[in-house]
């Protein structure tokens, strides 16, 4: 059974979710952030099956997350660092991380916690508006026709 893409739809969740949405991809990310670069220790951190973790080491290689980056010969062996594209996912991660902690916790609070180094304190994502710092939210935000868009017929 071949999976629907939505690589090519009109829509930024489709096509980042056809990327980034299976259970493994986001956690694969996440241990990058961590600090993460090489296979076994992907391996080990997630418990993820070898032939697994290698389509999505491939997947987020192809894509420009991660740069594939060759630190033995005999045997060769990789590092998988965070690119410009992948280190600009952070927020993202971040905001899916607050959503969590605040609706699947289960009352026992966030499993981690965020230092901002900056300032030393504890923090949160918090989505604003960078022209007048204003929240962005549901209530507070429409959706409009962007320069990207396209009919369904151009999708297939």
């Amino acid at each position: 059974m071949r999976r629907t893409s939505f690589a090519r739809w009109p829509c930024s969740v489709a096509r980042t979710m056809d990327l980034l949405g299976d259970q493994w991809t986001l956690l694969v990310l996440r241990e990058a952030f961590h600090g993460v670069r090489r296979f076994d220790r992907f391996q080990a951190s997630l418990g993820i099956a070898r032939n697994t973790l290698t389509e999505r080491l491939d997947r987020l290689t192809g894509a420009g997350l991660l740069d594939r980056v060759r630190y033995q010969d005999r045997p060769a062996r990789y590092e998988y660092p965070l690119t410009d594209m992948g280190r600009d996912f952070f927020p993202a991660l971040v905001a899916i991380i607050r959503w969590g902690d605040t609706w699947l916790d289960g009352g026992a609070g966030p499993p981690a916690l965020l230092r901002h180094l900056d300032c030393g304190r504890h923090t949160t994502a918090d989505v604003r508006c960078p022209h007048c710092g204003g929240t962005l939210d549901s209530e507070r935000v429409t959706f409009e026709p962007g320069p990207g868009v396209s009919t369904v017929e151009e999708m297939t």
